[in-house]
């Protein structure tokens, strides 16, 4: 059975107090977590240090949300693979719909990004996701067979291996729509296919594919259920810890089905 990822993408929320406060509330609570999930949390740049101070003795894992393409230069504001390794991440995201919606990130530059993020030993989320207009014109899986193969470009089948999707229908986040759980394994599947067609069965079966379309404590049983949802790339409900923990266990009683 494929492990499951939880994992919290703060965005841009949360400065270094109110992170000290949100680590110390999910840190009580997973005291005795038995590790049936992996649980990884993503604050902004400016927290991450603290953050890695702060989780030192608890089970959560470290991750980014974004890295430069790049290893240094004069790239003003951006983020190398090697300054996050050197704080601590393990996981970096990549390729999320707002930094393609807001800035114009394509297929190609996460492609990029993510042969740097393998290079570096870090874990890459990589999203891929349709918008409203694409599903409602009946092309959700042409758009996502294009994404995954254009993020995957030239990977061989050992880094393919490295490498967790998160698939967050764009058209369901923070819209008040949300993809039943039967919409959103479909495309699950569909990846999964997709990725078999460039890998073969077997590293496709094993390959970790989270769910990122508004996740919630509501909706994290029936979702995390499902044949071929291993996770969730979790966005607002990562921000409060009574929701964050119920999508947590709600992961670790799928993992015991």
């Amino acid at each position: 059975m494929r492990r499951k990822i939880i994992a919290g993408n703060w965005k841009m929320n949360k400065d270094i107090h109110g992170t000290a406060e949100l680590i110390g509330a999910l840190a009580g609570r997973l005291k005795d977590f038995k590790h049936e999930v992996d649980v990884v949390i993503c604050p902004p740049y400016t927290s991450l240090v603290v953050a890695k101070s702060l989780i030192k003795d608890t089970p959560m894992k470290l991750g980014a949300q974004n890295m430069s393409q790049h290893d240094d230069g004069a790239y003003t504001g951006e983020v190398s693979a090697s300054m996050l390794t050197a704080i601590g991440c393990e996981y970096v995201i990549l390729g999320h719909s707002e930094r393609r919606q807001y800035f114009q990130e394509n297929n190609a530059l996460v492609n990029a990004k993510l042969k740097k993020a393998l290079a570096a030993k870090l874990h890459p989320i990589v999203c891929v996701g349709e918008t409203l207009a694409e599903r409602e014109s009946g092309i959700t899986d042409a758009v996502i067979t294009t994404q995954v193969k254009g993020v995957l470009h030239e990977l061989d089948d050992a880094q393919v291996a490295q490498v967790v999707i998160a698939y967050e229908p764009v058209w369901a986040i923070g819209t008040g729509r949300n993809a039943t759980p039967d919409q959103a394994n479909d495309v699950h599947k569909l990846i999964r296919k997709v990725v078999g067609q460039i890998t073969g069965w077997t590293i496709a079966e094993s390959l970790v594919i989270q769910y990122g379309g508004s996740m919630n404590a509501q909706n994290a049983g029936l979702l995390l259920s499902q044949s071929d949802i291993d996770g969730g790339l979790i966005g607002g409900a990562s921000l409060k810890s009574d929701a964050f923990m119920t999508i947590i266990q709600a992961g670790v009683e799928a993992s015991g089905k």
